[in-house]
């Protein structure tokens, strides 16, 4: 199985890329998501270490924000608890498509998280600061403050790109993306077929 990891900033893309290759991703945003709607237990050790925030199951958005706006240290607080299950739901997707030929990691802390394996193919997701706020800027309930303090969270991107073995400018159409995915993704599985003889 060829393990390929997107990596980038916040509203470089990912997702988007992500999908373009057709075989099946391991969305880490999609499962903190469901994790905050159907996980009782990761509901009760927030409202435990944040009792001023986390007020009722589920857990709600506009909740988690103003924790983390007040203080960045509750960002490190939520993560504890939050990534060791999202740990778990990779394991079970992992499990689940072993034998797929592909399979792509979308998580944007993989690196931080050292969620990474030596053998990884990852590729980094370039978009310019224009179309990165134009996508940001139409997700619901987009708050700037917060996605300053998300992007702290993460390694600098010059070092994450350093460890990529492909970079992609995602400042174009659907329609062009689709093409450079085709390509790269042709030239991974071609790679990994003439490296078994």
């Amino acid at each position: 199985m060829i393990r390929i990891a997107v990596i980038g900033g916040i509203g470089s893309g990912k997702s988007f890329i992500s999908v373009l290759f057709g075989y099946p991703v391991f969305n880490a945003d999609n499962q903190v998501k469901y994790i905050y709607k159907k996980n009782r237990e990761c509901f009760n050790k927030l409202r435990k270490k944040l009792p001023k925030f986390i007020k009722s199951f589920p857990v709600r958005k506009n909740e988690l924000v103003s924790a983390i706006s007040s203080n960045k240290k509750n960002l490190i607080i939520i993560s504890s608890i939050v990534h060791p299950l999202v740990r778990v739901e990779m394991k079970k997707f992992l499990i689940k498509y072993k034998k797929s030929k592909m399979i792509i990691l979308d998580i944007p802390l993989l690196i931080e998280n050292k969620l990474n394996k030596k053998k990884d193919i990852i590729i980094f997701i370039n978009s310019k600061k224009s179309k990165v706020l134009e996508r940001l800027k139409k997700r619901p309930n987009f708050n700037e403050k917060l996605f300053r303090r998300l992007r702290e969270n993460q390694v600098i991107l010059s070092k994450k790109r350093k460890l990529a073995k492909y970079v992609i400018n995602n400042n174009f159409s659907p329609h062009i993306m689709k093409k450079k995915i085709k390509i790269i993704k042709n030239k991974i599985l071609d790679e990994r077929n003439s490296s078994r003889y």
